[in-house]
């Protein structure tokens, strides 16, 4: 009766987990049609893999992960019609292991067809849509049909309930995976050896660190993207992951130091977070990129760091891209409810970075830290929390 009573409750699990995934496409298959009827088109073929694993709920279509384009595509038609167009290599794993056939129609063909035309593909998707409509794409794809992937990033900005709940737990444990490592390290260790650990650590939950960055002592202050090297660390360390698991990414950085942290460090990390705590408070629905450049520019003014703003950019929207779009000067994207942030202000020798989800109450941090240490910064009445300093 035990086993019976187990055997259940998981195939219960399977199947809410079955339920929310096709409730989560339907959704946002009525993002894509509502901008395909504004737009007068007749469809769209999704072929980014990041694309891929917003539309399915997390699957994936990546075999090579140093390309954007992936090995199988997705149709949604202006009436909501969705197919799965892939070759006959391709198929039999993505209908047993990614897609489920009650969510998008099969449409297979053999690798050779795909292979003897570049426009074989949009021509077998364009058959499908209402005679004389358009079809369009996500990225480029045959040189010549339409691509409207700023279009298709606007349905994506929302993270439905499903993605948010999958963010808090990735956000969780990559924090998780990043204490571990660091509890781990020894004084003396290469920077691609300590990045190497990170991945490592990462992989292990299921995450990949699609951007690793490393810096020991003296690079920190050097380089704003410290790619790692063969430098040895011997006092304070920089470690930078965008970690990603169904297609979501978290984006987040921490600094541990060896015994007591330097005074000029601590004052520079200190100025920092205010710049944080300063973008968190103004990052609500309806604020402009322009705005948040703005707020960014006069918090480090505020501290005399005016020049800091110059030397790296201070982050953005983030979901299923490490960036989806950067504040700057002229920006003219716009926050969005339940969309996801990551901005990563930094002053020479210093960062302060984390994820967070913009709520109607303010934000909810997902890349939190629990036994990090926090800098507290108060603004406008409101207490925010920067990762601090770690001393080892």
């Amino acid at each position: 009766m035990i086993v019976l009573h187990l055997v259940l409750n998981s195939a219960t699990a399977r199947l809410c987990v079955e339920i929310s995934v096709a409730n989560e496409i339907e959704e946002k298959t009525g993002r894509l049609v509502e901008m395909l009827g504004r737009e007068g088109l007749g469809g769209v073929l999704l072929n980014a893999q990041h694309n891929f694993a917003w539309l399915t709920g997390g699957a994936s279509n990546g075999i090579d992960l140093s390309r954007e384009n992936g090995v199988a595509y997705l149709l949604v038609t202006a009436v909501g019609k969705r197919y799965l167009l892939a070759d006959n290599i391709e198929m039999p794993r993505l209908l047993a292991e990614e897609v489920s056939t009650a969510d998008f129609e099969p449409v297979k063909y053999s690798w050779q067809d795909e292979k003897s035309s570049g426009d074989f593909v949009t021509g077998k998707a364009a058959s499908l849509l209402a005679k004389g409509s358009e079809l369009t794409t996500d990225i480029p794809i045959d040189g010549r049909t339409r691509a409207i992937e700023g279009l298709l990033a606007k349905c994506r900005y929302s993270l439905t309930a499903a993605e948010r709940e999958r963010f808090r737990i990735l956000g969780k444990d990559a924090a998780k995976a990043m204490q571990s490592v660091i509890d781990k390290l020894n004084t003396g260790e290469t920077e691609i050896g300590i990045a190497a650990k990170l991945r490592a650590e990462l992989e292990a939950g299921g995450m990949r660190s699609v951007v690793t960055l490393v810096a020991a002592d003296e690079r920190i202050g050097r380089f704003r993207h410290p790619v790692p090297g063969h430098n040895r660390w011997n006092k304070t360390l920089l470690l930078v992951s965008c970690a990603k698991r169904d297609g979501l990414i978290a984006s987040f950085s921490r600094i541990a130091c060896v015994g007591n942290v330097p005074e000029e460090l601590r004052r520079r990390t200190e100025a920092t977070a205010f710049v944080n705590a300063s973008l968190w408070n103004a990052t609500r629905s309806g604020v402009s990129g322009a705005e948040l450049y703005e707020t960014a520019d006069s918090a480090y003014d505020a501290l005399g760091f005016a020049g800091e703003i110059n030397k790296h950019h201070q982050g953005g929207a983030t979901g299923y891209k490490p960036r989806e779009w950067v504040a700057h000067p002229e920006s003219s994207e716009i926050v969005q409810q339940n969309q996801a942030f990551a901005w990563n202000p930094s002053i020479t020798g210093t960062k302060v970075e984390d994820t967070i989800i913009v709520k109607e109450t303010g934000i909810e941090i997902v890349t939190a830290t629990p036994h990090f240490p926090s800098i507290p910064t108060e603004v406008d009445g409101r207490e925010y929390f920067s990762p601090g300093i770690l001393s080892l």
